[in-house]
């Protein structure tokens, strides 16, 4: 694999600049396929060895590079050194080349990539995420499904890499939305309907008791009340409020299933609410609670009383807020998991809240607070479905599956599926992870079904259909010809690009290990579907002498093998049937 070519590499060089091995293996990265031209394998920036001297008088790169060059040897695993613009490049033995990746394609299976060099040494980390995180009662919007396939994402690609993963879905199930969800069922509910479609019914009642409360007094003051009986520990308001938290609950875990997507745990800001109050007895007893003239209390996180960096963390009631209960929240978890690193996937709008919860539990004393991580993500415009603004993730399910069908209807195969409906939100659900992940997950960018949707070009329908049309090949021929295989029938171009490329997924998971960023990952795949789309067509099996069928066979069985390893990162489930080809 890379790693084991990487290291005979290093092992040349640090003979010759008198550096350990593990010190060069990072500054050798496997080079980018061209179109153009037939590029080297490996390339070492001459500049990554200099970064560390700070002798600005240094001498040029390149007469660097070239002196390197003449050093070094060719054996019997480089057969080409060369120079670039500032980089020493290595050409690998293409049978041993071939051997080496298809071999360890096969043998890795899932794992292939991960065991690289380039994370040798990677401590296993105690790692929480927490994710998705919607409101009870209210729209889950587009905000939340970027969190959910995000948060999955970076819980995926944490776990592939060996650490103890516990995802979070923290929901939004407590506060006064729960006074007038109280007053509102009591008006306007109707069991069968809670019973039967929760979400949708919970929902319909709190626009209802909202637009009520607005034009009458005595339902605002009712749902007050409500939520007063809440706090107070009510045992009847507990008993609605936790038959309409638990028939939620339930149903998002069937949702979230069809997204392919779990938790290990379903948290809520109710969960929180005592532990709050200690929260802000805690603050108090450091001198860090100010009370203001509105009765609210406050802390000065810039400590010479700028407003910018005051945090509301008390209403005028003494009840708790938001701030107050995610600091709660994280001291609980860390006693509960011990964790080395603590992740909240929210829109980039959180951006300061989440730094003054991590400032302020510092100033608690909380030095484990430097381990808490916020990734944010930008604002998606313009998803609509045919009923309207995005209100239920369902919605945006059944959307997908809806258009994937009528895609799939004009191929005259489909019918031939043993489940197209299954298939379409399979191949539908992987176009919208894929546009949302091509970009900065910072990005705002505006949402197009017909983008998404489409077959051919850098979309998620694409890679499914290569996967499909991949997974037939094997259907259709059978694993026969995979015993053996001659490295020398796979020295045509098409194939050595594939080579070339399946060398670097080491390195395209660890540049995402290390952002956090999927769309590393995603711009790999999409390459490596079009490498197999051209080698498809040129690369035949049907009708080629048994070594060269068995030997291109064994190459799109890897490529199938790695797609599907990558898409599986994204959350993505590949689809295997070849008639949505």
């Amino acid at each position: 694999m890379a790693c084991g070519f990487r290291r005979s590499i290093a092992c040349q060089l640090s003979r010759v600049l008198d550096l350990p091995p593990e010190n060069l293996i990072k500054s050798i990265s496997a080079v980018p396929i061209s179109r153009k031209e037939e590029v080297a394998d490996f390339q070492l920036s001459v500049d990554s060895l200099l970064e560390n001297n700070n002798d600005h008088s240094r001498p040029d790169i390149q007469i660097q590079a070239m002196r390197l060059a003449e050093k070094l040897k060719c054996d019997t695993v480089v057969s080409e050194i060369s120079t670039g613009q500032g980089t020493v490049n290595f050409k690998i033995n293409r049978e041993l080349l071939t051997k080496t990746v298809l071999q360890q394609v096969i043998e890795d299976g899932s794992k292939y990539g991960l065991k690289s060099e380039l994370f040798s040494g990677l401590p296993q980390k105690k790692i929480v995420v927490e994710f998705s995180s919607p409101n009870v009662a209210k729209k889950f919007h587009v905000g939340h499904l970027r969190s959910t396939i995000i948060g999955n994402f970076i819980a995926n690609l944490k776990e592939a890499l060996g650490h103890q993963v516990t995802r979070i879905n923290y929901l939004g199930d407590w506060g006064m939305q729960f006074g007038l969800l109280g007053t509102g069922f009591q008006l306007f509910g109707y069991e069968e309907k809670l019973q039967s479609n929760p979400l949708q019914h919970l929902f319909e009642v709190y626009v209802q008791v909202n637009k009520e409360a607005a034009d009458n007094k005595n339902v605002a003051k009712s749902a007050h009340e409500f939520f007063q009986r809440l706090e107070l520990g009510d045992a009847q308001a507990l008993a609605l409020w936790r038959k309409f938290r638990d028939l939620s609950i339930d149903e998002y875990i069937r949702i979230y299933k069809r997204l392919g997507v779990h938790f290990d745990e379903y948290s809520g800001e109710s969960f929180y609410r005592e532990k709050s109050q200690e929260v802000l007895k805690l603050l108090d007893s450091k001198g860090l609670l100010q009370k203001t003239i509105k009765g609210t209390a406050v802390v000065d996180l810039s400590g010479n009383g700028d407003p910018s960096s005051v945090c509301t963390v008390m209403r005028s009631d003494g009840t708790s807020l938001y701030a107050t209960r995610d600091i709660a929240a994280a001291i609980d978890r860390m006693e509960k998991y011990n964790f080395d690193e603590m992740i909240y996937v929210t829109d980039k709008g959180q951006k300061k809240h989440f730094q003054q919860v991590f400032q302020m539990l510092h100033i608690m004393g909380y030095d484990w607070a430097e381990r808490c991580l916020h990734v944010p993500f930008g604002v998606v415009q313009g998803m609509k479905t045919r009923r309207g603004d995005v209100t239920f993730l369902e919605d945006v399910l059944n959307e997908i599956r809806l258009r994937m069908l009528q895609n799939m209807a004009s191929i005259k195969t489909t019918k031939e599926l043993e489940n197209p409906q299954e298939t379409a939100e399979r191949v539908g659900l992987a176009a919208l992870i894929i546009q949302d992940f091509r970009g900065l997950l910072l990005s705002d960018y505006q949402f197009s079904w017909d983008r998404v949707f489409q077959s051919r070009g850098d979309t998620g329908v694409f890679l499914q259909y290569t996967h499909a049309r991949l997974h037939s090949l094997e259907e259709t021929f059978g694993c026969g010809y995979l015993n053996d295989f001659n490295t020398a029938c796979l020295q045509e171009p098409q194939s050595v690009s594939i080579l070339q490329h399946l060398l670097r997924f080491d390195e395209v998971l660890y540049r995402s290990s290390q952002d956090l960023q999927p769309r590393h990952i995603v711009s790999y795949l999409l390459t490596l579907s079009h490498l197999a789309a051209v080698a498809h067509k040129t690369l035949h099996i049907r009708n080629s002498p048994p070594e060269v069928a068995g030997a291109r066979l064994h190459l799109f069985r890897a490529v199938r093998s790695v797609l599907a390893n990558g898409m599986k990162l994204l959350g993505i489930t590949p689809a295997h049937r070849h008639r949505i080809c």
